[in-house]
């Protein structure tokens, strides 16, 4: 894709985002919510792709459908926001880039969110909709749970919720940065703090207690809030990344070493001097369109 190599857009939003939310410590949810509404502008509108608002099994969404891309396959994409803010909308170009990359469709899910909707609502509308999708006529195998931040918790998790429903699991599953420590005690949320342009151990504990809602602290070991405490072994194989400058870096090199220790196929792409979803800059930074072509030569490797 020709574009401006524009590799700062992400953190500049980021910053702007940290001064305005220390500007106004009082902010309410509603406006944090437009505030990150503003995600999408880190990336370039995809070309050769319709949008369609829709619903699959009672959680609306929007349908993200590029030009001759296989029908038959589809990425349930959960967006990122700390289980709190984000929406389909933030995360339309985001979820398009990746289906264009992997050659299918995508159902960006508007799941409800927390704090009037605690753990684990999340993951009832992801499954909700994954099963509608089987129900459809989705194969298993053509269906790809992914997602970035807590929506690439969100992708592990309902996979481990299926997992115990004793449903047939997708074929993939893709994590951008998954955001899975509750407990907030890994090293690099401390080691790369000067460098994380948005996510602070301050923020994480404050959106961690919204979504796990009463007696947070009795969920935060539980391995559907916290994968990093799951058993994987079954799991589909997975892709995960993180940048070497976010402070939740190691959440998903922690999870790779738990899928090979478990004995699940698993790749970790950690790039350097990244920020928190990185791939969101696909279509305005060299990068991020690399992250994307990688991941899509992962999925069609093991298809």
């Amino acid at each position: 894709m020709a574009h401006r190599d524009e590799p700062d857009c992400l953190r500049q939003l980021y910053l702007d985002w940290t001064e305005r939310m220390a500007a106004n410590p009082q902010m309410s949810i509603a406006d944090m919510r437009a505030l990150f509404d503003e995600w999408h502008q880190a990336s370039g509108e995809p070309t050769d792709v319709t949008y369609e608002d829709g619903e699959v099994g009672g959680v609306s969404g929007i349908w993200c459908k590029p030009l001759g891309a296989d029908e038959s396959s589809v990425v349930l994409y959960t967006h990122g926001g700390g289980f709190a803010v984000g929406s389909a909308a933030s995360h339309r170009k985001l979820a398009a880039h990746l289906a264009k990359a992997l050659g299918t469709q995508a159902f960006v899910l508007d799941y409800r969110r927390s704090p009037e909707h605690p753990f684990p609502a999340q993951i009832e509308d992801a499954t909700a909709v994954y099963r509608a999708l089987l129900a459809d006529g989705y194969a298993a195998s053509n269906i790809v749970t992914a997602g970035d931040s807590a929506g690439g918790n969100l992708a592990i998790a309902s996979v481990l919720q299926l997992r115990a429903d004793g449903t047939e699991l997708p074929g993939a599953i893709i994590g951008f940065s998954p955001w899975l420590d509750m407990e907030h005690t890994r090293p690099t949320l401390q080691t790369n703090a000067a460098t994380d342009g948005l996510v602070q151990k301050a923020v994480l504990e404050g959106m961690s207690g919204m979504f796990l809602g009463e007696d947070a602290d009795t969920k935060r070991a539980n391995p559907l809030a916290n994968p990093l405490y799951a058993d994987l072994s079954g799991m589909p194989r997975m892709y995960l990344n993180s940048g070497t400058h976010e402070t939740l870096q190691d959440n998903a090199e922690g999870l790779a070493a738990n899928a090979e220790r478990d004995g699940v196929d698993v790749t970790l792409h950690v790039v350097d001097g990244q920020q928190h979803v990185f791939p969101f800059m696909a279509g305005r930074a060299k990068v991020a369109d690399d992250e994307m072509a990688a991941v899509a030569a992962w999925y069609t490797g093991g298809k």
